[in-house]
């Protein structure tokens, strides 16, 4: 490809730096990976408090819109996620041009119903089946008023996902949902989570740990880890870590209840890759079987064993890669059995080849390519 010919605008729906949680991770690294195989990428972010990033002017062109986050809009009859960005001077930037547009998740998605836009090439990159996700959310929220919302918000995206049929092409995260993209709307394509990730890093030996991680302040990840220190790690003679951002005071009093079991409150970036590098078993559990996980690719990546449920792996193909369990018991034999086993060089190198296959992000960003040019 002529670097001089192609040109992409990518609308985000936040500023995608720091990379620091699921969805911009995503974000960041794809257009990272675009920019170095030539495209010049016109970058939109809606902003609404991470402020603008320096590191992003790499890119081609970087613009800045407010998010309109008033409280009035959580009562529009259309997503609050996507009517929160809808911007007229976002709109105006893009129609300087005739270069095509990739979306970020339905959240951007606004121009696919603006008939100034109606000849445009438009590609959605779908993070989750929204309403699926938002349902689920609903699912694990405690607090009466964000259940609502997140009932109220699922409902709307259901209603508003078929806006879909008008894109160009679907970029899915996850066979499985590219499955029920295709089935619906017809023209979506796998296209594997990005990340900083290139090669497997794990340790050889044998960890002395079982570690939980995730943000601890997000409604499913603290589900998550009360269940394992409820049914699994109190049941063990195994040190067990529980570690990640913002842990709620039930949390700390439920794991500082067992002697066994540890609580590291928001570690930094390199005591967190120790943390994964360093247990014998990274133990990841959800109820949500939606979109990819992406601190599962960062323990497989860095860990040595991880032992998941179903949910975990659910349409990504990297169940092959993991030990699967389901309830408590099933749970507890396997961190036992893993617990007396050494990671091996032969490990690391079958989990290497594996990951190539699917997420590298140069191929990937030429997956795009091919559909966009």
């Amino acid at each position: 490809m002529n670097d001089t010919d192609c040109h992409l605008h990518v609308i985000a729906f936040d500023v995608p730096y720091p990379a620091n949680y699921g969805g911009v991770i995503d974000v960041f690294y794809r257009v990272k990976a675009l920019s170095e195989a030539g495209v010049k990428v016109h970058l939109h972010c809606f902003e609404y408090g991470r402020g603008e990033a320096e590191v992003l002017d790499r890119c081609h062109e970087v613009k800045y819109y407010k998010r309109d986050t008033s409280f009035w809009k959580q009562f529009s009859r259309e997503p609050y996620v996507v009517v929160s960005r809808r911007s007229e001077a976002l709109m105006q930037d893009l129609l300087k041009d005739d270069y095509p547009i990739l979306c970020e998740g339905l959240h951007t998605t606004s121009v696919l119903n603006d008939p100034r836009f109606k000849n445009r090439k438009i590609f959605v990159r779908a993070h989750n089946v929204e309403h699926d996700y938002y349902r689920l959310l609903a699912e694990s929220e405690p607090t009466f008023w964000k259940r609502w919302f997140y009932r109220m918000e699922a409902k709307k995206l259901k209603r508003y996902e078929p806006v879909l049929k008008k894109a160009a092409g679907i970029f899915a995260i996850t066979q499985a949902d590219t499955d029920y993209f295709n089935e619906h709307y017809g023209h979506a394509v796998l296209v594997p989570g990005f990340s900083a990730l290139s090669r497997v890093c794990s340790e050889t030996g044998r960890g002395d740990y079982v570690l939980y991680h995730g943000n601890l302040s997000v409604a499913e990840n603290k589900k998550a880890a009360e269940w394992l220190v409820n049914n699994v790690f109190s049941k063990l003679n195994i040190p067990c870590v529980v570690a990640g951002l913002n842990p709620p005071d039930s949390l700390r009093k439920l794991c500082s209840r067992y002697a066994q079991v540890t609580l590291k409150a928001n570690p930094g970036d390199a005591e967190m890759i120790d943390l994964i590098r360093n247990a014998q078993v990274n133990v990841m559990v959800t109820d949500q079987p939606t979109g990819l996980k992406l601190k599962l690719l960062n323990a497989l990546y860095n860990g040595r064993f991880c032992l998941v449920n179903d949910d975990m792996v659910r349409g990504t193909a990297l169940d092959r890669l993991c030990v699967v369990a389901e309830t408590p018991e099933q749970f507890i034999t396997e961190i036992k059995h893993l617990m007396k086993e050494d990671f091996t060089e032969d490990d690391i190198n079958e989990r290497d080849e594996a990951m190539k296959e699917l997420y590298q992000n140069d191929k990937n960003a030429y997956s795009i390519l091919e559909q966009i040019t």
